[in-house]
């Protein structure tokens, strides 16, 4: 396993890492989360990311269960969690989401509490929140790092523009600014990391953790002949999911990408994670898995790093078409 920090902070993430949206609580036990849990762990991988609203707090729940009948020590390995949603669905009442004090510090308090764990090594403000002043936010993150309650904040879907407002407002009250962002970030989206972040990792530094590096399982063919009954888009209540990723002729660009991975000697997954991991600005991805199988095969993709020459990558930005015009400076 590779370990590479997390932007200019000194924490040192696993470049692979296991989370639990969709999978944990709603298509996966707790004998699933502990075996795939436990596979990741002995593989090097030392963050496991969960936020709030997975599952109305369950995946947490199931995530802390899983932790807590484990001998692993406590530095071996970090913890997410993330605010902003709730985790009440529908029930939420004023307060009970976005990202104000009384929101921020009682959802610490609950995703400890669920976790089973006295700290979190890593918060995130899961969405930005147009209603709340980012000094509020930025002095509350502080606050709570002040109490021990987390060790690092960050933001996830922040634009460039909102973090350096962060880094702003810490600067001028001497507070401790956002030290990572979690976007998502695949073959089919690249504009945030590969383009508005750019002057944040150039002048500022920044740690990334990415989510959704499959493109929410695109990337791995299994959808190419149609939506397997047991697959993430084919869960009730996920049709959002479905629309926004089956468009175009994202298919037909998968297949062809499928046919190189062949020509390559390795799979469709792997090479699609192994691309992500190969941005030096992306710290950890994030992968999820619901069998034994799906998860070492994700792991192969430090295998096939190492084969993705400038020519490599050339032949993957012809076949997928999505390289973002970056900027010039």
């Amino acid at each position: 396993m590779e370990y590479r920090r997390m932007g200019k902070a000194g924490l040192q993430l696993s470049v692979l890492s296991f989370g639990s949206w969709v999978t944990f609580a709603k298509q996966i036990d707790d004998g699933v989360s502990d075996r795939l849990m436990s596979i990741a762990y002995d593989n090097g991988i030392n963050f496991f990311d969960n936020a709030e609203v997975y599952a109305r707090g369950e995946s947490e729940k199931m995530m802390g269960r899983v932790l807590k009948s484990k001998n692993w020590e406590r530095s071996s390995y970090t913890v997410s969690s993330k605010a902003f949603f709730g985790w009440r669905g529908d029930k939420n009442k004023p307060n009970q989401t976005g990202l104000s004090r009384k929101h921020l510090v009682e959802a610490c308090e609950e995703a400890l509490q669920r976790l089973q764990l006295d700290y979190l090594d890593i918060f995130f403000c899961h969405r930005p929140d147009k209603n709340t002043p980012i000094e509020e936010v930025v002095w509350t993150m502080n606050t709570l790092i002040q109490q021990g309650k987390i060790l690092y904040w960050g933001t996830s879907e922040w634009g460039g523009a909102e973090i350096m407002e962060a880094h702003m407002v810490a600067r001028e009250y001497r507070l401790i600014g956002p030290a990572v962002e979690q976007p998502q970030y695949n073959l089919f989206e690249r504009y945030k990391v590969e383009v508005d972040y750019f002057t944040i990792f150039k002048n500022i530094g920044m740690g990334t953790t990415i989510w959704s590096p499959l493109a929410s399982g695109l990337l791995t063919g299994k959808y190419n002949d149609g939506i397997p009954s047991d697959s993430r888009l084919a869960l009730e209540g996920f049709d959002w999911l479905k629309d926004r990723t089956l468009i175009g002729d994202r298919i037909g660009r998968v297949k062809q990408l499928g046919d190189f991975a062949l020509e390559l000697g390795t799979n469709l997954s792997a090479l699609s994670i192994a691309w992500c991991i190969r941005n030096p600005n992306v710290t950890t991805a994030i992968l999820g898995a619901t069998k034994e199988a799906q998860l070492t095969e994700n792991l192969q993709a430090l295998e096939v790093l190492p084969k993705l020459t400038p020519e490599v990558m050339e032949k993957i930005d012809e076949i997928m078409d999505t390289k973002p015009v970056s900027p010039q400076y």
